[in-house]
Formats: C-alpha cells, structure tokens, sequence
C-alpha cells in the first residue's frame, strides 16, 4: 500500500507562513518564503515548453499513477516544474536535494505549500542534514528513483536494501552518477534497471554543453565580478561541459587552457583554438580554474603550490572532491570569507588562493544553475523514461540502459516545435535512394 505522507508535523521550518500548516513531511528553511518561490517557478516555466506537453498528458493519462518516487536533485525552479509535472502524471513524490548548496530555499517552500509536495532541503546544510535528507525522503518507500550523482542508489544498496524489494526502476541525470552505477552493474551489484539520462542527445549536447558552459561563467561572475577578458581560463576536462566553459570563456575573451587525459579530446581542443598542456604546467599560468571531470584531486596540492597569487579555482564537475581542499588547508595559514561564496585561503608563503562556492558546483552555489529552456529537455527525459520504466520494468534486467531513441527524438522534436523551428521531409525518391544499395551514384 501507499505509504501517506498527509498531515504529518515537519520536521523542521526555522519560519512558518503565518496560517501555513504544510500538509505533507517537510524539512525547509521558512515555507514564509513560498510566495517568492512561487514566482520563480512560475518564472521558468515559461521556459520548458516540452515539460509542460508532457505534464498536460500525464495529467490526463496517469501513467505513474499509484507509484511512489523518491527523487534527490538539485532543488531549484527547474526541478519544481518536474516534480509538478510528475505528480500531475500520478506520482506520489518525495524530493530531497544532491547538493548541499544548490537548494533555492523559496522553491522547496512553494513546493510544501502550493503542491503539497514532501520536500526535504535547505541550503547550506551539512553533510549529517544532507544524509538525513536522503534518509527522509526514502522513508517514502519509493518504487522509482530519480537520482543526480548516485547517491540515493548507494545509501539503497548499502543501508537501506530492506526498501530494495520495491523498487523497479529508477534515472540517473549525470555523468559521475553513470559511472557508478555502470561500475556497481559490472560488479553484479546493482539491485534494479536504471536508465542513464545523462547519455541522452537532448541531454548531454545540450545540458552539458550549452547549460553548464553558460551558468558556470555566471557563478564565476556572480561570485567575484572579476573580468575574464585577458584572463588565462584553465579548464580541467573536455567533454561536453568542458567544450562548453571552454566555449563561453573564450568568447569573454579569455585565454583559455585544457587540461586532459584522453588524447582525442585533447586532439579536438587544440583543433577549437585551446591551449592543452598537463595540470603541472598550468598550474603556475592560470588566473581562473575550473574542473570538470567527475574525478578525484584533480588540483591537488603540487597544483595549488604553484599557482600565482590571487589565483580563483572552482568546480562546475559534480562533487567538491575534484578540489583537494584538504591539501589547501594543509598548506595554508589562515582561511577567510571575503565574499558570500568566496574564501581566500593564504599559503604560508603568503600567496593567496581563492576557492568559489566552496568547491561544489560553482554554477548552482553562486547561480542559479542552468537555464531553464535546457533543463526542458533534460526533465523532459526524466519524466519520459520514469514513464518508459513503469512500461517496461518487468522485462528488463538488473542493469543500466540508454535512453530509447524514440524518447530522444520525440523530446528534439516537441522542443523544435516549440523554437517555431520546421525540418525537411525525404521526396520517396531520396527515401528509395537511401535505402536501396542498386542506385549508383
């Protein structure tokens, strides 16, 4: 049966709306703040024409009706308008936050008091409240998962597997969450099918490149109003999100410099017009870093040693771990917050490094994250996979799957439509043509 999660006392809510008694288990920082939160929803939602398709259909056709869904993303008026969507479709869902910082505070209150939605979030909180999150919205004993970076999976596999039986299916939206999980299938440990969102076209072409590129120089902006023009823009990693910073960098006027370890992508740096040259070289040119790797100590201490006073590192990768923070601490004598989002660590030989959004995701801990009009697409293809699992759980396997093409050009060509934008259609000749091995040229 549904677990019912109606008139329960929050957990927690610094500030309440006067007269506002949420309905549902919540864990916020003021449901006071819901009339703004409102707004930004509403605000960026405007933006994602192929959601709001798919959540008008959902609302007619049920199709996750009866299934409970625990979802731990980024909190924020995107994620609202998915979580919106998916309750329309039916869902009973529960929303916790996968990154301490990214959490918009108003968002998680309108969603408790205008949708009656369990939210489990507040910005800033610690890692004991962040597990605790997780453990909240778990408590919901889902029967999909939503994940961004895997970790709802891990705390299932390895504190909660009596919630295991349950479940049969879930998403992963990034590419550090698809790796864990292809690793945890390859091992034989992996307890349900889950489709790997991030490997979509109308994901990672767009999302990775054009929305991380664009909202990574944002937070960098927002956080030190520093200009980038002349500036030497070190970027670790060039896959999509790093072909995106690369690319908005550049067009700010930086210098910019790759660092990598695949030599093709490296190829297709220098061929952009980037400068590729080890981390150990770099380290000592740099004005601005920025990873984005999904790797570990990325910029370890030998990195920071040699980097030149006032130097700005951040991470727009996914977890804090591509920084070697603790390593930066090591070394330095004093640590001080000279702007909301902005430390100064001082080394010992008196050179300052400045570490942005405390080395999580610069682009949701000093933005906003990625614009709307992309996230369309990515949110789009959590809701039409969760659809897709509910379809088809029972014979798929216990595995990581690709997102159906279908899906993928049914989400390119609602948002075409939506851009006003018309494509050609094949004469039968050119169909023939195409087909057909007799024709010469």
């Amino acid at each position: 049966m549904p677990v019912e999660m109606e008139n329960v006392t929050p957990l927690h809510s610094k500030k309440k709306a006067k007269g506002a008694k949420p309905s549902v288990e919540c864990d916020v920082k003021d449901l006071g703040l819901a009339d703004k939160g409102r707004g930004r929803i509403e605000w960026a939602g405007r933006s994602m024409p192929v959601l709001h398709q798919i959540r008008d259909r959902f609302a007619k056709q049920k199709p996750l009706k009866g299934k409970r869904l625990t979802a731990c993303l980024h909190v924020t008026s995107e994620t609202a308008n998915l979580a919106i969507a998916l309750k329309a479709g039916g869902a009973q869902i529960a929303l916790c936050a996968s990154n301490p910082l990214s959490t918009q505070d108003d968002v998680a209150a309108a969603l408790v008091v205008d949708h009656a939605i369990p939210v489990f979030a507040i910005k800033g909180e610690d890692q004991k409240t962040y597990y605790r999150h997780i453990d909240a919205a778990l408590r919901h004993k889902p029967n999909l998962t939503m994940d961004d970076g895997a970790d709802v999976v891990g705390v299932l596999h390895s504190q909660r597997q009596d919630l295991l039986k349950d479940l049969i299916g879930g998403t992963e939206e990034t590419t550090t969450g698809v790796i864990r999980l292809r690793a945890m299938a390859k091992d034989g440990v992996l307890k349900y099918p889950i489709v790997a969102v991030n490997d979509a076209m109308t994901k990672h072409l767009f999302d990775n490149r054009y929305g991380t590129g664009q909202s990574t120089i944002d937070g960098i902006v927002r956080a030190t109003n520093r200009l980038l023009a002349g500036a030497v823009f070190v970027i670790a990693g060039y896959g999509w999100c790093g072909r995106g910073i690369a690319m908005r960098a550049k067009g700010l006027g930086a210098d910019v410099v790759i660092t990598e370890i695949d030599p093709l992508r490296a190829l297709e740096a220098v061929m952009d017009g980037n400068r590729v040259m080890p981390m150990s070289e770099a380290a000592a040119i740099g004005d601005f870093f920025c990873t984005v790797t999904g790797d570990v100590s990325v910029i370890r201490r030998e990195h920071f040693e040699k980097m030149k006073d006032g130097a700005i590192v951040c991470n727009s990768g996914h977890f804090n771990v591509e920084l070697d923070l603790e390593a930066l601490e090591a070394i330095a004598r004093d640590k001080l917050e000279i702007r909301e989002f902005v430390e100064q660590f001082t080394l010992k030989n008196g050179k300052r490094i400045i570490v942005l959004g405390e080395g999580r995701l610069v682009n949701l801990a000093a933005a906003e994250g990625h614009p709307s009009s992309v996230m369309d697409m990515s949110f789009a293809n959590q809701a039409l996979c969760s659809e897709w699992m509910v379809k088809n759980h029972a014979k798929l396997e216990r595995q990581v799957y690709s997102v159906p093409v279908e899906i993928d050009k049914e989400i390119a060509r609602l948002k075409l439509k939506a851009m006003g934008v018309k494509l050609d259609v094949l004469t039968k000749q050119q169909e023939k043509y195409l087909n057909s091995w007799e024709l010469g040229t």
